[in-house]
Order: structure tokens, then sequence, then C-alpha cells
């Protein structure tokens, strides 16, 4: 049986250089080469680094290199590490990626620069509330549930529509693009390119897909943001 594309393009595992920058490059170069393999000509995604569970010192050399997208998961955490890393670097831009909680919102919109995982009205709501409030305008991404599984936040594909006529409309709020996370046991690539059919039929400029396991095909379909963090920063400490 022939390879999918999933299978032909995934990581051989993390980078196994301990330098955090080193470890960035591998990243970069795997997705050069699946863009490559898979004949396509596309510029390569920026990578978000996921920070989630590591401390600033492990930060902080890849803010020495020069990146400057981060991701984290939760709104608290963050908020424990990231101001202080913001105030040496300013320039940092900074992903929500974790489900958010309505009681969070005010403080996600104070610290981030992205939120990828609006998923619900009661959020959306809150969104709207908060951005007029502060004056401040974190782009926004729709979390989309394309595996349509129980236990998975996210809109289902066949809700996309409304939610994004209520965020647009009735809410002004500005939607940058679609995040996904397709299900562990389906093959990446086709709900990667589900997630860019969505985009293009509503318009939407942007894509966030690809993880530690699969960025590599998220980069040959398509995408502007991949969300690495394991092959980056190694195994992330126990909580």
């Amino acid at each position: 049986m022939p390879e999918t594309l999933s299978q032909s393009l995934s990581p051989a595992g993390a980078p196994s250089g301990s330098c955090v920058a080193d470890n960035l490059a591998a990243v970069k170069d795997a997705m050069r080469r699946a863009i490559a393999h898979h004949g396509v000509d596309q510029p390569l995604p920026t990578v978000v680094a996921v920070s989630k569970r590591h401390p600033a010192d492990r930060i902080v050399p890849l803010l020495d290199a020069g990146h400057r997208v981060f991701g984290e998961n939760q709104v608290q955490e963050a908020q424990d590490k990231w101001p202080a890393l913001k105030e040496r670097f300013a320039d940092v831009s900074l992903h929500l990626l974790g489900p958010l909680q309505s009681n969070k919102v005010a403080d996600a919109v104070a610290l981030f620069d992205v939120i990828e995982s609006l998923d619900r009205e009661k959020i959306a709501r809150r969104l709207r509330d908060q951005i007029a409030a502060q004056g401040r305008k974190p782009r926004l991404f729709v979390q989309v549930n394309t595996g349509e599984e129980p236990q998975k936040s996210g809109v289902l594909p066949g809700d996309l529509a409304d939610f994004l006529r209520l965020c647009r409309e009735d809410l002004k709020l500005d939607i940058d693009g679609l995040m996904c996370i397709p299900p562990v046991e389906e093959d990446a690539a086709v709900h990667f390119a589900f997630l860019k059919e969505l985009a293009r039929r509503h318009g939407l400029a942007r894509l966030s897909m690809g993880m530690s396991g699969d960025y590599p095909v998220a980069a040959a379909v398509g995408t502007d943001y991949v969300r690495v963090g394991t092959a980056i920063f190694g195994a992330r400490p126990r909580a």
C-alpha cells in the first residue's frame, strides 16, 4: 500500500541536540525538506515555539538566538513567566493555544497577541467586551474540531459558518484564521487539507496546524503557523 503524505513526511523524532536554537533550526530544515518533497512552492511556516511547562531559563536561549514567536496553553502559567520576559524582549508575539476559560478572557486579552482557541459564543462575547474595554486587539483564530471528537474543543465543521457569522456580523470581531488538532489515529494530511478548504471557503487568510508529531505534513499541505514544543525544548517537565 502506498504511503500517505503523513507517513512519508512524519518527523523522525525530536532533534537530538541539547541547544534549543539548534533544535529550532532542525525543525525548519525538516519543513523545507517536506515542502520540497511534496513539490510545492510555498513559504516556510512560522514556528510557534510551545513553551508550556518550560521555565524561563529554558526559553531565554531561544529568545537570545532571535526567535520571537511563542505559545502557551494556559493563561495562568503564561502570566507567571511572560510579563518579565516581554519586558526584556518587547517584540515577542505570544500565542494562546489551549482552551480559554470565561474567567480568564480579560487576562488573555491583556497578555496574548494571538488567541488561537476561540470556539464558543460565550468566549466570543467576552472577547468582544474585553477588546473594547482594554483597547487591545489580539488576533483571533477559530479552533475547528475537524475530527468531531466529543472530548476535544473546537467548533464542529457543520457549525462553522454560523459561528463565523456571529463573530463577524453580530460581534464585529476580526477573525484572522482557523486552527485544528487532528485525531491522533487519523491521517493528519486529510484534516489539514480540510481545514485549508474551510478557510478558503470562508475567506480566512491564515491557518495554524501541525505540532511536534506532524509539523512537516502541515508545512507540505500549506500553513502559516506550526505549533512545536517537544521537538524544540525536549520533553516537558512533569507538572
